[in-house]
């Protein structure tokens, strides 16, 4: 599972020697004190790292590469207690290789009106100070999060966690292998896109492996680990008569249970953090890889079907910014539309890759025939989802760049039950509605598959398209589909402008 608290954010406080060392005492004091109390938080799901104030270019410079090569700092938290002349920020920042927000606060929450002296402001001058490091920051056109607000304000503090979520994510990226079995489905082209690209600006590598790579492995497995596996099955599901001992499909499960096991020694032994598969590579495989992808997912790996190795890398990212929030991430892919007087609606699904971390209780394993792929029938879980607030999001290449495309939706109750589809399923409301929300979907190119999460939110994943450099369209409850349309053609003007073509 992933365990966040591994990970550590640094608080770098600003000043000078200006002040004389009585004021760098009392900023140091007040630094450390606010770095605990952030540590402290139940909001912010890392270390908070206190660093002795920096005061000098060489200083500042140092620790910036100090970050750089932390095993595991995720990034830091800037605060300029007093005034930090900002040219001395030019050599650490440019240097600086990891993201940073960018705490605009103060030491005292209010003015205290009788007391206030020169001594007073010349301590507390954050309101300043700050601003001329932010002009520093948009001078050298980095990307980085600025959060305003009192440091035990509980608003600051989960804007904090939410950015520390994207920074672990983002930092996890970082030398991750996808492992691709098989190709692309075939002719499709939003899941296809240039991995090199991808390896450059976000840091993951895609590995592509025949299918028979794969079966090696799973030939190998030992009836004592299908044993063990089956045993767990029978544990954590309510699984159908026909699978139970002395059932007609045992040995199916017994299959699924074979692949699972293999895929877990593939993907442990390559040190893989996600992976894909597809329908149209099956080669020695005696079923689509369904139950097994399931529990890999819910175990914390990505995935993406068809060969979507940009899902597959998203999908985990999302399940880092989550790790103990409730709620869960899975694979996802708006399936039909329920049109209605009543309310118009999604009905998302996948032919069996849906994660049970977004189940609403416990999930049923069952076997069916999949009708596509020409392969016997493959095990899965079914279930439905958890209601309540969720997101929607995908990646895709748009040739000179990566966009995401994020929707707000909301997960509702199934109008009726639903006991001919034999897949997990999610039925949800597009914010604004789904006619806005579908239209700006495809303005925007938005790929079938995505990220789904009733743990992440839009803003977890700004943050984290923020860190890539990544344009990032919003479909929520404010969206205007001609003001979309205007966001659109200025972002291409922008990013030809940046990055041409």
């Amino acid at each position: 599972m992933i365990d966040l608290k591994q990970y550590e954010v640094w608080f770098v406080t600003g000043s000078q020697h200006l002040y004389g060392p009585k004021t760098l005492e009392q900023v140091a004091a007040h630094s450390q004190e606010i770095a605990q109390a952030l540590s402290a938080s139940a909001l912010i799901p890392v270390k908070v790292v206190f660093k002795p104030v920096l005061t000098t270019p060489e200083a500042i410079h140092t620790l910036c590469l100090e970050a750089n090569a932390a095993a595991n700092c995720v990034g830091l938290i800037t605060w300029m207690h007093t005034f930090s002349p900002a040219k001395m920020w030019i050599a650490g920042l440019t240097a600086l290789q990891k993201p940073f927000a960018h705490l605009h606060t103060q030491y005292n929450a209010e003015i205290p009106w009788a007391e206030i002296d020169m001594n007073f402001m010349n301590l507390n001058q954050a309101a300043h100070g700050d601003r001329e490091f932010g002009f520093i920051g948009s001078r050298l056109r980095l990307n980085r999060k600025v959060i305003v607000g009192h440091w035990q304000d509980a608003e600051v503090q989960a804007s904090l966690g939410t950015w520390a979520r994207a920074a672990c994510a983002w930092y996890d990226l970082q030398g991750a292998k996808v492992a691709r079995f098989g190709d692309n489905m075939r002719e499709v082209a939003v899941t296809e896109g240039d991995k090199v690209e991808a390896q450059r600006r976000m840091g993951y590598a895609v590995y592509g492996y025949g299918v028979g790579d794969l079966v090696k492995v799973v030939q190998q497995v030992s009836d004592a680990e299908i044993d063990q596996l089956v045993g767990a099955y029978y544990d954590e599901y309510e699984v159908a008569p026909e699978l139970r001992p002395g059932g007609t499909e045992v040995k199916s499960l017994r299959e699924a249970a074979r692949i699972e096991v293999g895929m877990r020694h593939f993907l442990k032994d390559g040190n893989f953090k996600a992976f894909t598969t597809t329908f149209e590579d099956l080669y020695g495989l005696a079923q689509l890889p369904g139950l097994a992808v399931q529990r890999l997912m819910a175990d914390g790996y990505g995935f993406g079907a068809e060969g979507d190795w940009k899902t597959s890398a998203l999908v985990h990212a999302m399940k880092v910014m989550a790790a103990g929030l409730k709620g869960g991430v899975s694979f996802m892919e708006d399936y039909t539309y329920h049109f209605s007087p009543a309310g118009d609606k999604v009905l998302g699904a996948h032919m069996l890759e849906v994660c049970p971390s977004i189940a609403s209780g416990k999930s049923r394993l069952e076997i069916h025939p999949l009708s596509i792929g020409g392969k016997a029938d493959p095990a899965r879980l079914v279930f439905d989802t958890l209601t309540g607030p969720a997101v929607n999001a995908s990646i895709m290449d748009m040739g000179n760049r990566f966009r995401m495309v994020v929707n707000e939706v909301e997960v509702v109750p199934t109008d009726a039950p639903l006991p001919k589809l034999p897949v997990a399923r999610a039925l949800w409301i597009p914010q604004p509605n789904l006619k806005v929300a579908a239209a700006a979907w495809i303005l925007a190119g938005g790929a079938h598959h995505t990220g789904f999460s009733q743990a992440v939110t839009a803003a977890h994943l700004q943050d984290f398209a923020d860190m890539a450099d990544m344009e990032l369209l919003l479909i929520g409850k404010g969206t205007d589909l001609a003001e979309f349309k205007k966001e659109i053609r200025w972002n291409d003007v922008y990013y030809l402008i940046a990055r041409g073509l």
